[in-house]
């Protein structure tokens, strides 16, 4: 199993196999638009752009973590396009954590943990790099900078 096994619900209602992202790195990142790491959408676009040619963003908000989600898909939608300029898939809101996670987060923090093996997501903007291959390649923490990830995806790219 890897992430090309997995299906989601895109931000406008369609299932959409993530085997569409085989061959690409994927950068896999819980969203929120009210949080103090929103800004980092733009650092997430900006590595679509740099990188367009061999990696894809992958946003899924997630309202778990103080409701800093609460807005309807059309409503983050909208948020992304006018404040961000996100170009990048938006998937539908999902849980992370818990009972109710998406399939997705529970395979990607069962095989990359977090600090102390903790599979749990602590906040918003939790990052997954993925290879190509659909196999977690590293998990980085909701502080991590977009731009500070660009060195592993280089290096994921091979140059």
């Amino acid at each position: 199993m890897n992430l090309h096994d997995f299906h989601a619900v895109d931000i406008d209602g369609k299932d959409r196999p993530l085997s569409d992202f085989a061959g690409k790195l994927v950068l896999v990142v819980n969203t929120a638009s009210a949080c103090g790491h929103t800004p980092q959408y733009a650092g997430l676009q900006h590595l679509q752009e740099t990188f367009a040619d061999d990696l894809v963003v992958l946003g899924f908000p997630c309202n778990q973590f103080g409701g800093q989600e609460p807005g309807s898909e059309a409503e983050i939608k909208a948020f992304c396009d006018i404040n961000y300029k996100v170009g990048f898939p938006l998937f539908a809101k999902v849980e992370v954590n818990g009972e109710g996670a998406h399939p997705l987060f529970k395979y990607l923090t069962h095989e990359v943990p977090g600090i102390l093996g903790t599979e749990a997501i602590k906040w918003n903007f939790t990052k997954f790099l993925v290879g190509r291959d659909g196999e977690p390649i590293a998990r980085y923490a909701p502080g991590t900078k977009p731009e500070d990830i660009a060195g592993d995806i280089r290096k994921a790219i091979g140059g």
